[in-house]
């Protein structure tokens, strides 16, 4: 949809923000390239993971704003640091023993233990773009390796030789005394070994476009500092590609702060512009630890696209990317419904509203039209409470609900029930406890099965609804939370639930009184 740039503008919504930036960047220093570039980095020593898909997304949503701001053209640039030297053996891979071989080895020297591509660093590289692919993003993937190779980073190498020093004093504070005795931003590759290694730079030769270093074997070697020879240390390494590239905007995790601090100086010791940055928070644990990819106590892209749809991922990477969120597997339906809430309120709001509407932006501005009669919370109960093996059993329920609704008429539900089933088969069922009801709730519940007796079979959940809160009130509950938190925990197993009145018209009233006549015989048993 089209949107007058002047309102576009006023937005308060993040991704808008971050656009202004760049366009207040761009005024002020029109980019000589004829584009503006939005970079994100990659290191391939492991598999694209979750925290790729969220610096992609968002960069990608800061890309549309700016289009909607500027008539200049953008690039997107996924970098793939595979020159970078191995320093562990990945857990998750094959033929470990034939990697750990070759540690030290750019990522692109070291054979492919899949099999399947060149090097082990190509191999990555693929599963990167297909990753980027799959998701349907748009962008231009560039390798270190060719990069380096090629000579396009060769005049900015020689800039980082011309300044060797300047760049060291910059850096050395922030190092321990060990390795602020070999540092140099500086890494050659050893012609030898083949390997990145990490030795002071005996004397840098500027005129000649070389340094010298004591190779592993201890023979006084002199290398070119261009052409692939030597890789740049990775803080240096950021800062080298924001000047050669000229990049106008990356964005990076808080535990990155302190690189882009350094690497905003190295910058401009090259003299380059250090892009427009924004700095996101990071996820957390099930017990609200930081999620580590050594610790393995993260969740993976594929585990959130069993139990849910990309769209609530999406939502989930899109809110509040300065706080620090729990990534965990529930939080997945809370995110699958709100976006279908988000997505069903779009239509009807007014231009304002729905430019801070999130399916905005994660469409591009062009969300789909889509309602559907049952949200994924309904889905998941009605599943637990049938103990459903298969989506022929939840579907028969659906349509009795639903006339007329079926998985081909409305594949998005189709997809949420089969989310549903493995959700509550993972999470659900091993969960639930049902609670015996007390005194009250046992007089409440008997209550609710007499007044469900005479409704007919297609009493709407609403009136059902109404019913469930005359008789949360004519025993008692001064809060109805309260009754509607027994009704969960007696007859579900769980302490939150759906709206009860819409289940009831789901599940059917005859099956819901069978339900409320297991909780009773349950207490009678007890008592």
């Amino acid at each position: 949809m089209t949107i007058p740039r002047e309102l576009f503008a006023r937005s308060r919504a993040w991704p808008v923000v971050e656009a202004l930036k760049v366009v207040e960047r761009v005024r002020r220093r029109p980019p000589a390239k004829g584009y503006v570039l939005f970079e994100t980095g990659y290191g391939p020593s492991g598999l694209p993971h979750i925290g790729t898909f969220g610096e992609v997304f968002r960069t990608t949503l800061v890309r549309r704003a700016f289009a909607r701001l500027s008539d200049l053209p953008t690039e997107l640039v996924a970098f793939s640091d595979d020159m970078d030297g191995l320093r562990k053996v990945p857990d998750n891979i094959p033929n470990r023993e034939m990697v750990a071989a070759h540690l030290g080895r750019p990522l692109t020297a070291i054979p492919d233990p899949f099999g399947t591509h060149e090097s082990f660093g190509h191999h990555m590289n693929a599963r990167l773009k297909a990753f980027l692919d799959d998701f349907g993003f748009s962008y231009t993937f560039l390798s270190a390796t060719e990069c380096y190779r090629s000579g396009r980073f060769d005049a900015t190498l020689l800039k980082i030789l011309e300044n060797h020093e300047a760049i060291r004093q910059v850096v050395l504070p922030t190092l321990g005394p060990d390795r602020r005795a070999t540092y140099s931003p500086i890494l050659p590759i050893s012609p030898k070994t083949g390997r990145v290694v990490q030795v002071p730079i005996l004397e840098t030769r500027p005129e000649a476009g070389t340094v010298v270093f004591e190779d592993e074997d201890g023979t006084l070697t002199e290398l070119p500092v261009t052409g692939g020879h030597c890789k740049m240390q990775w803080k240096c390494d950021w800062a080298m590609r924001w000047v050669a590239l000229d990049v106008d905007y990356e964005m990076s995790g808080k535990d990155l702060i302190d690189s882009v601090k350094l690497g905003t100086q190295i910058c401009r010791i090259l003299g380059g512009v250090p892009p427009e940055g924004f700095t996101y928070e990071l996820f957390l644990d099930e017990q609200g630890q930081k999620i580590s990819k050594s610790k393995g106590n993260g969740l993976t892209i594929e585990e959130w696209l069993r139990y849910g749809t990309r769209e609530s991922l999406a939502l989930f990477m899109y809110k509040e990317p300065k706080a620090a969120k729990r990534l965990y597997f529930d939080v997945i339906p809370r995110h699958v419904d709100e976006y279908q809430q988000l997505l069903e309120a779009f239509p009807s709001q007014d231009d304002e509203k729905k430019i801070v509407n999130p399916v905005f932006h994660i469409h591009d501005g062009n969300p789909p039209v889509e309602r559907l009669p049952l949200s994924y919370a309904m889905l998941l109960n009605l599943a637990a409470v049938l103990n459903a093996q298969s989506a022929e059993l939840l579907w028969g329920f659906i349509t009795r609900y639903a006339p007329g609704v079926t998985p081909e008429s409305h594949p998005t539900l189709a997809r949420l029930v089969e989310h549903a089933l493995a959700y509550c088969r993972d999470f659900v069922l091993p969960s639930r406890r049902f609670r015996t009801p007390n005194a009250q709730e046992r007089a409440a519940l008997a209550d609710l099965d007499a007044r469900l007796a005479p409704l007919p079979p297609h009493t709407s959940g609403e009136a059902i609804q109404d019913l469930v809160y005359e008789v949360g009130k004519a025993h008692g509950f001064g809060d109805l939370r309260d009754w509607f938190k027994a009704l969960y925990e007696t007859l579900l197993g769980r302490s939150e639930g759906p709206r009860f009145g819409t289940f009831v018209a789901l599940y059917g009233v005859r099956e819901t009184r069978a339900l409320i006549a297991a909780a009773l015989a349950r207490e009678s048993e007890v008592g």
